[in-house]
């Protein structure tokens, strides 16, 4: 019997461009070529030069490359997005797939900041055991206890369930049931978390409707697996090898980077990033982590938070 297509999705801008294709290279070069993979980019005005060289550089019949320009579903609630230092709006793009793509049963969403260290369609085929997504516990907080009473009391959500969304394996259907997006807008009106944006809102969303997944396929190069080889890599918040050297799992990286189609620019993001803005970066981490904290202390805010999700959650069921 044919296996079904495997349905990869990212979010993308014109700054990230250039690691989507390194992204994409080592999902290329790792995949079964047995199996079919459709990957489709969502983003809200790529240059068109970008476009047209990712097609020519990836786009083939068993490998289908496609971009979505899903400005008209998002423009009248851009200005809802709550953003913060590096991060873009484009991070919240992943929780329009299920209404945008009715057609699909299932989706891969991955992160820019990627590289496939194995075949991504073992992780798609992953059974979700009647959940909502399927993801893997976020490596950073895991790591650091300062952060467990923001996840714990502003989020809702137990330390060791708490999930990183840069790699979300999704059952269409059922988040189509459980009329996701129409619970996030709702939520969105009343609620502004912004320590950790979409993901937080996933989280709280999918509580207890999560099936956590092995953490081979989202580690992270400050937070080592100890378990065996890694699957994918993540280069997270200020994790990143064309910032800054010295990072595990560099070198895995500049192997695709310097064979992908961005390469001399890649190479030049890296030899133009300057000390002073490698501190601006672990500045920006420091200050995510100072901001969850107070965050977390804030018992009256806290409880509105709860009792709000809790309510919109409560008439969806």
């Amino acid at each position: 019997m044919k296996q079904p297509r495997i349905n990869l999705f990212f979010a993308c801008d014109d700054l990230y461009v250039p690691f989507l294709g390194v992204t994409l290279l080592s999902i290329k070069e790792t995949r079964d070529t047995t199996r079919a993979y459709d990957l489709r980019v969502l983003h809200t005005g790529i240059a068109e030069a970008s476009v047209r060289r990712l097609t020519q550089a990836f786009d083939e019949e068993d490998f289908h490359l496609t971009f979505h320009d899903i400005s008209a579903t998002v423009q009248t609630l851009c200005d809802r997005f709550h953003t913060r230092d590096y991060y873009t709006k484009s991070t919240y793009y992943r929780l329009f797939i299920p209404n945008l793509f009715p057609e699909l049963s299932r989706a891969l969403y991955l992160d820019c900041d990627i590289v496939l260290c194995d075949d991504v369609a073992k992780l798609y085929d992953t059974d979700l055991e009647g959940m909502l997504v399927g993801a893997v516990a976020d490596g950073f907080v895991q790591s650091v206890p300062t952060l467990y009473p923001y996840v714990e009391q502003r989020i809702g959500v137990a330390r060791d369930q708490y999930f990183n969304a840069g790699v979300l394996l999704m059952d269409l259907d059922a988040l189509r049931r459980a009329q996701f997006e129409e619970v996030f807008l709702r939520m969105l009106e009343q609620v502004t978390f912004t320590v950790a944006q979409d993901q937080d809102y996933l989280n709280r969303i999918c509580r207890d409707r999560c099936r956590l997944l092995d953490d081979a396929w989202n580690t992270m190069p400050n937070f080592e697996r100890q378990d065996g080889p890694a699957k994918l890599v993540h280069y997270n918040l200020d994790s990143k090898p064309w910032h800054k050297d010295g990072l595990p799992f560099a070198d895995l990286f500049w192997s695709y980077a310097d064979r992908s189609p961005y390469a001399e620019q890649i190479r030049s993001i890296r030899a133009s990033y300057t000390e002073e803005l490698i501190r601006i970066t672990e500045e920006q981490t420091k200050g995510l982590m100072e901001n969850a904290i107070k965050q977390a202390q804030d018992a009256e805010e806290n409880a509105r938070i709860a009792r709000v999700t809790s309510d919109i959650l409560c008439a969806n069921v």
